[in-house]
């Protein structure tokens, strides 16, 4: 299954702010360049991270952003849950309106039944376990931020 690519955006900034070293703060520019992404997606990202209350914000000269205790804490499974923003798993409407089979469509049960199949097995995979040290080092290399920091 293939999620969205909002949904993967948000994914690796949280990533990178679980591998931050001693939970230092991460500016939205920092993460950009870590994740190899357009600043106004993950800016949009991490707006989307926070209302959710995954990320706390830090403003100012020295802010940043870092994991919650609820970030540090979440699943694969449940944040794709809140990013999915499609309404069904089927692509069920036509040119020229709603599908004539949608009434009694029994594929559309069984593809949202594999999508919750999907999340349910992502629900025991915690993000902040998925970034390694060797793995994030050079990524933290290229940004300037030193593992003593």
């Amino acid at each position: 299954m293939k999620i969205n690519a909002f949904a993967d955006v948000s994914l690796r900034a949280l990533m990178v702010l679980a591998a931050a070293p001693g939970g230092a703060l991460l500016t939205t520019q920092n993460i950009a360049d870590s994740v190899g992404t357009p600043y106004n997606h993950v800016s949009k990202a991490m707006t989307k991270l926070r209302s959710l209350g995954l990320i706390e914000v830090v403003r100012g000269r020295t802010g940043g952003s870092r994991l919650s205790h609820a970030g540090r804490t979440a699943t694969v499974g449940q944040v794709l849950r809140q990013l999915d923003t499609r309404t069904d798993a089927a692509d069920c409407v036509a040119p020229g309106g709603n599908c004539p089979l949608i009434n009694e469509c029994r594929l559309r049960a069984a593809l949202a039944r594999a999508r919750e199949a999907f999340y349910r097995e992502l629900d025991s995979v915690v993000i902040a376990d998925l970034p390694g040290s060797r793995q994030m080092a050079p990524v933290f290399d290229m940004i300037g931020l030193r593992p003593g920091l």
